[in-house]
């Protein structure tokens, strides 16, 4: 076995982490009788010879062992191997939009032709994979298909050979990879195409399995998405309600495997622990499939959502809250039902399923409404004594403030009104803008550690919110001067400027004043930014903001103005500050904060609207658009403003909501921009939308854009009458 990896010269060859000198200990490892050894060894291998997907120099010289491996039944876990090469040579480069941007003498540049030759590589040998198919090994046949599908240079053979395996195949889920394979090749493969989406929608109607029905009907929908039956929504739920009928039980948990401390140990222990108790946890790859391929048709796919979350099978209803969590983060739509069902499931006893549900609901804000009564009602559970012993137990993961970042604190304990469950019940709910929150915000507030995010949600509750101002402040005068300063002092000061807390002022300045040399500029700009939205009640401060305005950081700078301008309403220094940094030489970010501060000061700075004109002119796309805003603001100048600002919006769609209010504020001035509203209000993507990543408060952002276009389309419309 492994002949000839000495004469392999691997120390001249490199991986990740340099040298590839390690990679026959990896290889050695992959083949050992040693569960914790072979999983270790897959580990290094995807972490150093195919990190993050790349391919190097080692990995190339790896390929001929790694058949070697797959081709000896006597190697244990050989599916984990088939993966790996799947993944090595199934790289699409027509999807690789980075190897055109890297560049040849930067040390991580990793030739394009790599990737190529992985591909060529394993394709000549990969009729090793035809035997696979019907291995002994249900995980080894698991993977074959796939790696058939995706690196055999003869996809009629394969598609031959897939659609008789079918026809023996005993294994539901090796059944289902199959299919999966099948529509990998019709998508590949023009010319098989037609002739596979038939197949599939004989095998949709004609298998005895529902299973294997919902497999092929997705799989169709994914080849053929213009092509789509208009019963897909019956269709779908009666396959999963025979499905739930007919599945044998929960599935019986595999033998245990020593632990590792890999991340694919990790990561395995995380799939194991969300299919366990659940008779078929594979319907959730098949509705993933399924609602991609019907992109936009936003309604059939809330039909199919709220159709799962009314199920009986609480597997299915924790699919559909993962599945729309999705869905609401790149579609606008009329979601008030799915999110009222979502919050039915925080009294679900499945702890997994409540989980689930506090996840999704802490990342709607004011779209988490329909969910508050719940909300609410799941948190006085816990609100008396004794809470502590409340059984159950809910996690939620939510976005960070203004900077993001990690919370102040917290660990996760069991009870759904432990630190994990509540939090994130009560940062939804908060979030919603429900004023119930507000003594539950003051409870929390009194334990010894705070989740940050709940202090950034206070702005959306309103004058309610103020009788926390004296939790908050003494939260801020225990907060030590130190190293951590920023990280435990920011959310506060953004929270105590939330409900006007001004009675704070001394807590505020001694954070002001103490800011050690660690990152002491993001301090005072948090700190000055809260005294300016205490206006005339933080005279007190006044020294120390009329101190800070020559400050060499522009942030602190511009935010010493406006906090000045608040507390004094007099423009004498103020306007000599914040020009200094609308001067040529100047940076981008530099120009914006000043722009921004005069557009928030208004009318009374309308002697600096002669320096923001250069901004509209700027190569830097932000320096336009705060300059065009900032000039509509102190002068009314929309003439030169409005030009502006809507080639910001098409140019940049992350500018909207800026132009948006800006635009709303123009009212009739901006009636040339009525058709640039009504057609964002029209699309069904969220304007900030982005396919495989998302941020905490994307969902909100459109939202607001929503509500900012709708207010300015009323207040062009009103002035044309």
């Amino acid at each position: 076995m492994l002949t000839g990896i000495e004469e392999v010269d691997w120390a001249s060859l490199g991986h990740a982490y340099g040298p590839a000198d390690d990679v026959p200990e990896l290889l050695r490892g992959l083949a050992s009788a040693d569960p914790a050894e072979r999983e270790t060894a897959l580990d290094g291998m995807y972490g150093a010879v195919h990190h993050q997907g790349d391919v190097y120099d080692s990995t190339l010289a790896c390929i001929p062992f790694l058949l070697e491996l797959v081709a000896d039944p006597a190697v244990q876990d050989r599916g984990c191997i088939v993966e790996l090469l799947t993944s090595i040579g199934g790289i699409e480069l027509d999807d690789d939009e980075e190897l055109d941007e890297l560049d040849p003498d930067d040390e991580e540049f990793i030739p394009a032709a790599n990737y190529a030759m992985a591909a060529a590589a394993i394709a000549a040998g990969a009729d090793v994979f035809l035997g696979l198919v019907s291995d002994p090994d249900p995980e080894v046949r698991l993977a074959a298909p796939c790696a058939l599908a995706s690196l055999h240079p003869e996809p009629a053979r394969v598609l031959t050979l897939l659609r008789e395996r079918l026809t023996v195949e005993r294994d539901t889920e090796v059944r289902l990879a199959l299919v999966a394979a099948v529509g990998r090749i019709a998508l590949r493969h023009a010319a098989l195409r037609a002739e596979t989406v038939d197949w599939l929608g004989w095998l949709a109607r004609a298998a005895q399995d529902p299973g294997l029905r919902l497999a092929a009907l997705a799989q169709r929908a994914r080849c053929a998405p213009g092509d789509i039956p208009d019963d897909i929504v019956p269709w779908v739920t009666g396959l999963l309600e025979e499905i739930r009928t007919s599945a044998p039980g929960p599935t019986a948990p595999g033998a245990e495997r020593a632990a590792t401390p890999t991340l694919i140990g990790q990561v395995r222990e995380l799939l194991e622990e969300h299919a366990a108790g659940r008779p078929a946890p594979w319907t959730e790859e098949l509705l993933r499939t399924l609602h991609a391929a019907l992109d936009d048709r936003v309604d059939d796919r809330i039909a199919l959502i709220l159709a799962q979350l009314r199920s009986p099978d609480w597997g299915q209803r924790s699919d559909a809250i993962w599945l729309c969590g999705g869905l609401i983060r790149m579609w606008r739509g009329r979601y008030e039902e799915v999110v009222r069902l979502v919050g039915a499931q925080l009294n679900d006893p499945e702890p997994r399923l409540r989980e689930a549900a506090t996840s999704f609901l802490e990342r709607l804000f004011e779209l988490g409404a329909p969910a508050a009564d719940a909300l609410a009602a799941r948190l006085a559970v816990g609100s008396g004594p004794g809470a502590g012993a409340v059984p159950g137990g809910v996690g939620g993961v939510g976005g960070g403030g203004p900077r993001g970042g990690s919370g102040l604190g917290g660990s996760p304990q069991n009870g759904f009104v432990g630190r994990s469950g509540r939090d994130g019940a009560l940062l939804a709910l908060a979030r919603a803008g429900d004023t119930r929150a507000v003594p539950l915000l003051a409870r929390a507030l009194e334990e010894r550690e705070v989740r940050r995010e709940l202090l950034y949600a206070m702005d959306g509750l309103g004058p309610s919110a103020a009788m926390l101002a004296p939790l908050l402040r003494r939260r801020l005068a225990e907060v030590e001067l130190d190293e951590r300063l920023y990280d435990r002092a920011a959310p506060l000061l953004y929270a105590l400027a939330a409900v006007r807390g001004s009675q704070a002022v001394p807590e505020v300045l001694r954070v002001l004043r103490g800011a050690p040399a660690n990152r002491r500029d993001w301090v005072r700009e948090s700190a000055l930014r809260t005294l300016a939205a205490f206006g005339p009640a933080a005279q007190e401060a006044v020294p120390d903001m009329r101190g800070l305005l020559a400050a060499e950081s522009a942030t602190v700078a511009t935010a010493a103005a406006r906090a000045l301008w608040a507390a004094e309403g007099d423009l004498g220094e103020v306007l000599t500050a914040l020009e200094r940094w609308l001067r040529p030489g100047a940076s981008g970010a530099d120009w914006c904060s000043a722009a921004q501060a005069l557009g928030e000061i208004g009318p009374a700075a309308a002697s600096a609207a002669p320096a923001l004109g250069p901004g509209l002119a700027s190569r830097d796309l932000w320096v336009r658009v705060r300059s065009a805003a900032a000039l509509w603001r102190v002068s009314g100048d929309a003439a030169a403003a409005l030009p502006v600002l809507l080639a910001a919006w098409e140019e940049n769609r992350h500018a909207r909501v800026d132009v948006a209010e800006c635009l709303a504020e123009m009212g009739p001035a901006a009636s040339g921009a009525q058709l640039v509203i009504l057609t964002e209000l029209t699309r069904r993507r969220r304007h900030n939308a982005r396919e495989g990543a998302s941020g905490s408060h994307d969902i909100h952002l459109d939202e607001k854009l929503l509500t900012v276009c709708r207010a300015a389309l009323a207040r062009m419309e009103r002035g044309a009458f």
